[in-house]
């Protein structure tokens, strides 16, 4: 089976502004109106073309006879953690399920995390998402429709004010999908983010890092998780092409925004990449890079034999660090009672 999706053309959510102004222009429609569709279906995440008042009502019954679609995913369930994170399951039309989390950041605050794949094909040890396999793409409505979806899904009165690419599957492998779905969340008239509201995060996918450095504004994640190439071998398969060092000779060449920092991710996995030793090996690497660290004690799930580590070692971790003159924080777990933390996302297998 191809991970490259099929995209029906009859689905709006599937047309970015430019295919829907030559839909237009099939119907004898002026572009404008094509700019109108646009705003509804991204702007405001409506799915009833009858709701698009706007529209010439012939058109909209021509759009409905000839079969034109909205929206191709449905919101499954939610969970609610004990911390007030949300975990979204979205239904495809496939029947797959992805997972996404709006994460409680205070005051009414969230943060979105989206899925962009089914699955994942880079296999990182610690990560529940790496242990499915990769089904396929998801395309950029997919993307798209996750976000739109959790507006009613998020609490009365709740801001969801950043997006974050850090599901499942590995945003760079998806490149175009990704990118496309970006366009549409980062337009005045589609989602309306900043781009500097949109972060991608990537396992190290270097020929895509210097792409989306070139392509998109947006911020950088890096999940680097080993200070040696002999350990993130062995946790992280994607380091056998891309090395360390290809990796951050790849983060210093990265355009990033003047005053804006990347990301680098750590999961902190006991008694493998947490001694001191690791924190000053990686304190070396990212000298002199615009770089924030943030220290992820590793969430577990069954299957691997790994470990969180205690608390101290992640201070003294983290100490060594910020007196090398790194910003580092550690990242708060939230969502882990219902399996909704880094690295657990994946629907689980029903039980017997």
């Amino acid at each position: 089976m191809s991970i490259r999706p099929e995209v029906p053309e009859k689905s709006l959510t599937e047309m970015g502004r430019e295919r829907l102004r030559a839909l237009a222009a099939e119907y004898g429609q002026p572009r404008y109106r094509a700019d109108q569709l646009f705003k509804w279906l991204f702007g405001r995440g409506v799915r009833d073309l009858d709701a698009m008042t706007d529209l010439p009502k012939g058109w909209r019954q021509q759009l409905r006879d000839d079969g034109y679609t909205i929206g191709r995913v449905t919101l499954d369930r939610v969970r609610e953690s004990v911390d007030g994170t949300r975990k979204l399951a979205f239904r495809l039309s496939d029947r797959a399920v992805v997972e996404s989390v709006l994460i409680p950041m205070g005051d009414g605050h969230f943060t979105q995390c989206v899925s962009s794949q089914v699955g994942c094909a880079l296999a990182c040890a610690f990560c529940y998402t790496g242990t499915l396999g990769l089904s396929r793409h998801l395309t950029p409505g997919e993307i798209l429709d996750q976000v739109l979806l959790a507006r009613d899904a998020a609490p009365p009165d709740a801001q969801v004010d950043h997006i974050v690419y850090m599901g499942m599957g590995e945003p760079l492998h998806n490149f175009e999908g990704v990118v496309e779905s970006i366009r549409r969340i980062t337009d005045p008239d589609g989602v309306g983010f900043s781009p500097k509201r949109v972060t991608v995060s990537t396992a190290g996918l270097v020929p895509m890092i210097e792409k989306l450095g070139q392509t998109l504004p947006v911020n950088l994640a890096v999940s680097l998780n080993a200070t040696t190439d002999e350990v993130r071998d062995r946790i992280m398969p994607v380091n056998k092409k891309y090395g360390i060092e290809k990796l951050i000779a790849a983060l210093r060449s990265y355009p990033q925004a003047f005053r804006r920092k990347m990301t680098v991710e750590y999961v902190l996995l006991g008694g493998v990449n947490d001694s001191d030793d690791d924190a000053r090996r990686l304190a070396r690497l990212l000298r002199g890079l615009p770089v924030r660290i943030n220290l992820l004690p590793w969430n577990p799930f069954a299957g691997p034999a790994f470990a969180r580590p205690e608390d101290a070692r992640v201070r003294s971790f983290q100490d060594i660090l910020q007196r090398a003159g790194h910003t580092v924080t550690v990242r708060t777990t939230k969502g882990l009672d219902i399996d909704a933390a880094c690295g657990q996302l994946g629907e689980r297998p029903a039980a017997a």
